[in-house]
């Protein structure tokens, strides 16, 4: 692989959204990262991997202490929350809940969506992205805040189909 091919996958990759891409052959191993800790790494030679002969210790058992109360809320409430359709960011970038500071915002807890409807915005890239809504409900939950970055998959809002 030449420079001109791993400059080329370099920006194939940060045009992809993608926060990893690994490619291996017989004679490298290339690793692009996207983000602010941008690696490349090259290898001559195939990783190998080592297994130990003799398995670890168990660690010694901790004393049983009661369980917090706050882990069984939120379990309450994530049991409740699977009767809801989880709406997941497409892209990496900037999430914006409005067209402009100036204007409304696209949802609101309790707007009733059709799938087409703009939802959000997401920037990526100096790219303004309107995210569309695939779905038909009830905005239930926004989980991210107006102008925070978003990683690609992760939860947006929450939305009942019912």
């Amino acid at each position: 692989m030449d420079l001109k091919e791993i400059q080329n996958l370099i920006k194939f990759v940060a045009k992809s959204g993608a926060n990893e891409v690994s490619l291996e052959t017989e004679e490298f191993k290339i690793t692009v990262k996207t983000g602010a800790d941008t690696v490349i790494t090259q290898a001559a030679a195939p990783v190998q991997h080592i297994i130990p002969a003799t398995p670890a210790a168990p660690a010694p058992a901790a004393p049983a202490t009661p369980a917090p109360a706050a882990p069984a809320a939120e379990s309450a409430s994530t049991e409740d929350d699977s009767k809801y359709i989880t709406v997941k960011s497409p892209m990496i970038g900037t999430f914006y809940r409005r067209p402009s500071p100036d204007k409304p915002t696209f949802i609101e807890v309790g707007k009733d969506i059709k799938v087409g409807d703009v939802t959000c915005i997401i920037e990526a890239m100096k790219l303004f992205n309107e995210i569309e809504s695939e779905v038909t409900g009830k905005i239930v939950k926004i989980l991210v805040d107006d102008s925070t970055p978003v990683e690609y998959d992760q939860p947006l809002y929450l939305v009942d189909p019912s």
